[in-house]
């Protein structure tokens, strides 16, 4: 008797391997399963079905008087056999596709994602680079506008090393106005957003604008230098069309306090110095404002004394015993 031993992924894919092999129907064999085979998990551990498949003897004559109805049950038996083998073989075929399909599609993710993001990183580097122009030729504006009037009010003043603000102190809102619009041109050109608070001391009339914002350290600069230049500017605009002199003062974030604070703190601790070694201390440059925060911080001190010296930009506070 003629047999073949076939494979597959099921017993029904083996069978129908078989049966192709023999050229024979489903009802003209004898089948014999000899391995049922194991689907695994995720490839692993998968093994074949294995089958032994044999032609069938011809029955006797009388036994093929059933014969068609036999024929026509096996032949739908094999035909869903056939159709289970096919959908095997078109689903693995599909499975493969499916994978190879979303391979490519993370690839083609993962490559749209690094361009996107070096794309993003070097326009937030373009973006940070124009602003930190525009902040340093905004501030050399500034520092340069400040030294070129200081120097025409010492010309016009015969030569004066210290600019006298005059003591009567108006509220205008024109100038208050002015300032405003003053410093907001200033900060667009800086690309920066700031919100401006007014407040009126009502003891000697003059104008706190009180800054907030992002970013607001390149509005002060080293010591508040950057602070001082822009003050200096603002008053010049706000009293340029005024009668009677409006004094702004310009605050970023309490800065003004906060410094008030620190350089008392240092007058303390270096007056504390000359006092235990002798001798005198040399601040470095400070504005005239500053200048005066040291003098009051250190005036009832009865062992040391206070005194500026040198010229503008130059000139600073000496800390000395008293004599």
């Amino acid at each position: 008797m003629a047999f073949v031993e076939k494979t597959g992924k099921s017993v029904d894919e083996a069978v129908a391997a078989a049966l192709e092999e023999l050229k024979i129907t489903a009802g003209e064999a004898v089948i014999e399963v000899l391995e049922e085979g194991k689907k695994g998990f995720f490839g692993f551990g998968r093994k074949d079905a294995r089958v032994r498949v044999s032609v069938k003897e011809a029955p006797a004559a009388e036994e093929n008087i059933a014969a068609p109805e036999k024929t026509v049950s096996e032949a739908a038996s094999e035909a869903v056999s056939a159709v289970k083998a096919a959908a095997d073989v078109a689903a693995g075929a599909l499975a493969k596709k499916a994978e190879a399909v979303k391979a490519d599609a993370v690839s083609a993710a993962e490559d749209f994602g690094k361009k996107a993001a070096d794309a993003a990183e070097d326009l937030s580097k373009k973006a940070v680079d124009a602003k930190d122009d525009a902040v340093d030729s905004a501030i050399s504006a500034l520092n340069a506008l400040k030294s070129e009037h200081y120097g025409r009010e010492r010309g016009e003043r015969g030569g004066r090393k210290e600019f006298r603000e005059p003591r009567k102190y108006a509220v205008n809102d024109e100038a208050v106005n002015a300032a405003r619009e003053f410093l907001q041109k200033v900060f667009n050109a800086m690309r920066i957003e700031v919100v401006m608070e007014k407040f009126i001391n009502k003891y000697d009339g003059s104008v706190t604008l009180r800054l907030h914002g992002a970013d607001m350290g390149i509005l002060i600069g080293k010591h508040g230098q950057t602070l001082d230049s822009l003050q200096y500017l603002t008053n010049l605009v706000a009293n340029k069309n005024s009668d009677e002199r409006v004094r702004v003062v310009i605050d970023v974030e309490d800065y003004r306090d906060r410094r008030i604070e620190t350089l008392t703190r240092l007058a303390r601790r270096l007056a504390d110095k000359v006092k235990r070694t002798g001798e005198r201390v040399a601040l470095e440059p400070m504005n005239p404002h500053e200048r005066k925060i040291i003098h009051m911080a250190l005036q009832r001190d009865n062992r040391v004394t206070t005194l500026s010296e040198g010229d503008d930009p130059f000139r600073h506070v000496v800390i000395e015993l008293r004599k």
